[in-house]
């Protein structure tokens, strides 16, 4: 499903170069579910962002799905976003004046879906993850465990091939946290592709496959 070839990526820091990641191989199939950890500075965010199609690689190739994702124009990364892949964030990034069901079916108007349909698969995104009592809460009605479950179901609605995760317990108590990582343990048994990056080691353990970035290098990769 995915595949990085020798990924390089660097920024401009200054007046020199900082190597984020340094020639990079990847490969990760359907239906894995993967935790990339290290320290801060590792790569690991960088390496989220390219796969996410968030940033492109300044060296080296992606391929998403046998599609060479690394030179494609702004425009096609969009629509590679928008149809490919969910994104899942540690702020939830929830617009506070919509309800659960109005943010989770955000995603869709981009695709000129119509309003009923959109209704519909906010709805089942919902039920999916536990909140079909919430459809009408807005963001500041909602614990944060429910935020985050609300985001995780605009994550699905649009039924990506890959759901990314970028440190998605990182502002819930343990607690919290656990239910939030159970529930995306059931995603992936019931078939979904999950990459989470975590510096939390006990949240990694929920994963099957464990990558740990060190200078912009895989230093072990672990399943």
């Amino acid at each position: 499903m995915i595949h990085l070839n020798n990924v390089s990526k660097a920024y401009r820091m200054g007046a020199g170069d900082f190597p984020a990641l340094r020639d990079v191989n990847l490969q990760i199939e359907r239906n894995e579910f993967v935790a990339i950890t290290g320290s801060s500075g590792s790569g690991k965010s960088t390496l989220m962002n390219i796969l996410g199609c968030l940033d492109t690689p300044l060296r080296g190739t992606y391929t998403l799905e046998g599609e060479s994702v690394a030179g494609l124009a702004e425009s096609q990364l969009t629509r590679v976003r928008n149809r490919r892949v969910g994104f899942v964030f540690q702020s939830f990034y929830l617009m506070p004046r919509l309800t659960a069901l109005e943010n989770v079916a955000q995603p869709l108007i981009y695709r000129g879906m119509a309003p009923e349909q959109r209704r519909y698969q906010a709805m089942e995104a919902l039920d999916q993850v536990g909140l079909q009592s919430r459809l009408r809460h807005r963001p500041n009605e909602l614990s944060g465990g429910q935020r985050q479950r609300v985001a995780i179901a605009r994550a699905l609605v649009g039924k990506p091939d890959l759901l990314l995760a970028d440190e998605p317990t990182g502002n819930l108590d343990s607690q919290t946290a656990s239910d939030i990582m159970s529930l995306l343990n059931k995603l992936h048994t019931e078939g979904h592709t999950l990459v989470i990056v975590t510096h939390d080691a006990a949240i990694a353990r929920y994963s099957r496959r464990i990558i740990r970035m060190c200078d912009g290098r895989i230093a072990d990769d672990v399943a």
